[in-house]
C-alpha cells in the first residue's frame, strides 16, 4: 500500500521517478480502507528537501499511509517558498483536535542554542505534551530526539569539540526488538551535529532501552518500554548526496569542517559516495510503522489515549 500526499506535492514527482509508490488524495477517495495517519512536525529549514527524504522512506512500506505536514507558527521559514508552507503545511492549533496512529518530529539546526532560547520551545513543548494523548507513537529525529529525551525524561545535551559528520558504523543492542529487526550486525547511518546525547544518561532512565550505539558516533536508537516513543540521533532518511551539500555549504560559510567520514571513497571528493545506509533506513522506518504503529494502534483513532 502506499502513502497518501497532496496531488501536487512536489516530493510526487520524485518519488514517482524513483518508483516509490504514493498515492494522490483524488486516488485515495476510492479505496475502502483504514488507513494510518501519520503527522510530520517539519522543522528543518529546507521542508521539501525533508519531506521528500522522509515520505521516501514512508513509501517503502506494504501499509497505506496518510501523511499531513504541520509547523509551528512562531517561528517563520526563510528557506522555503511562502506559498508551499501555505499550501502544503497546517499548524497545530488546526490539528490538535484530531487523533493520529504516529507522527515524526524532525531536527533542526538549533544545536547551538539552549532549548529554552529556541524560539518555538513553548510550542513545541506544547505538541509533545498533547503527543502523549493524542498520537500512539512518535518517532523523534537528531535534535528533536534531543528535545523530546530533554522534555519527557530530563536527559541533557552536551556540546562536541567538533562536528560529528560522517556515515558512522553501529552496533545492535537488543537483538530480537521489533524496532531492530533484520538488521545487520554491523550497519552504517549517517549523522550530523554539533552536540551528543551520552548513552549513560538514557540507561538511566528505567522506561527507556537503548537499542544500538556507535563505537565512534555514540548514542543512535532508543525506545520507551510501552513503543509510544521513538528516538533516533542519526540521518537514516539522508539521500546519498546530503552530507556533501552540507560540507560545501559549511566551506562557503568559512565554517570549520571536515571531510565527511567514511563518506567519499578514500576521501575523495571527485569520487560519489557510496549509498551505504538506505536498505537499514528503510527497515528502520518500516519496523516502526509496522510493530509499533499498525499492530498497537487502536482501529478507531479516537480510542488512542
Amino acid at each position: 500500500m502506499p502513502i497518501k500526499i497532496p496531488n501536487d506535492l512536489p516530493a510526487a514527482r520524485i518519488l514517482e521517478n524513483e518508483h516509490v509508490f504514493y498515492m494522490t488524495e483524488e486516488r485515495a477517495l476510492t479505496q475502502d480502507i483504514r488507513p494510518l495517519k501519520i503527522l510530520i512536525l517539519n522543522l528543518m529549514p529546507k521542508k521539501i528537501e525533508t519531506e521528500t527524504q522522509i515520505l521516501r522512506m514512508l513509501g517503502n512500506s506494504p501499509l497505506q499511509v496518510d501523511v499531513e505536514l504541520i509547523q509551528v507558527k512562531s517561528h517563520v521559514s526563510k528557506n522555503t517558498p511562502a506559498e508551499h508552507i501555505f499550501k502544503f503545511y497546517k499548524t497545530f492549533d488546526e490539528v490538535k483536535g484530531e487523533k493520529y496512529d504516529g507522527m515524526i518530529i524532525t531536527g533542526a539546526p538549533v544545536e547551538h542554542l539552549e532549548y529554552e532560547e529556541v524560539d518555538y520551545w513553548q510550542e513545541l513543548c506544547e505538541i509533545m505534551q498533547w503527543s502523549k494523548t493524542n498520537v500512539y507513537s512518535t518517532f523523534h529525529i537528531c535534535w528533536g530526539a534531543q528535545a523530546a529525551l530533554y522534555y519527557h525524561y530530563g536527559i541533557p545535551k552536551y556540546p562536541l569539540p567538533k562536528k560529528m559528520f560522517g556515515v558512522f558504523p553501529h552496533v545492535i543492542h537488543q537483538r530480537r526488538h521489533p524496532l531492530t529487526r533484520g538488521f545487520d550486525e554491523k550497519f552504517y547511518v549517517p549523522h550530523s551535529r554539533h552536540t551528543e546525547i551520552k548513552v549513560s544518561d538514557v540507561e538511566k532512565v528505567p522506561e527507556l532501552e537503548v537499542l544500538s550505539t556507535s563505537p565512534i558516533s555514540g548514542f543512535y536508537l532508543a525506545a520507551s518500554r510501552d513503543g509510544r516513543q521513538v528516538f533516533v540521533m542519526g540521518h537514516s532518511e539522508y539521500d546519498r548526496m546530503t552530507l556533501s551539500d552540507e560540507y560545501y555549504r559549511d566551506l562557503e560559510k568559512g565554517l570549520p569542517i571536515e571531510i565527511p567520514y567514511h563518506y567519499f571513497p578514500e576521501d575523495n571528493l571527485q569520487k560519489a559516495p557510496l549509498y551505504l545506509w538506505r536498505a537499514h533506513g528503510n527497515l528502520l522506518y518500516r519496523n516502526w510503522l509496522n510493530f509499533f504503529v499498525y499492530q498497537r494502534t487502536p482501529y478507531n483513532p479516537q480510542d488512542i489515549k
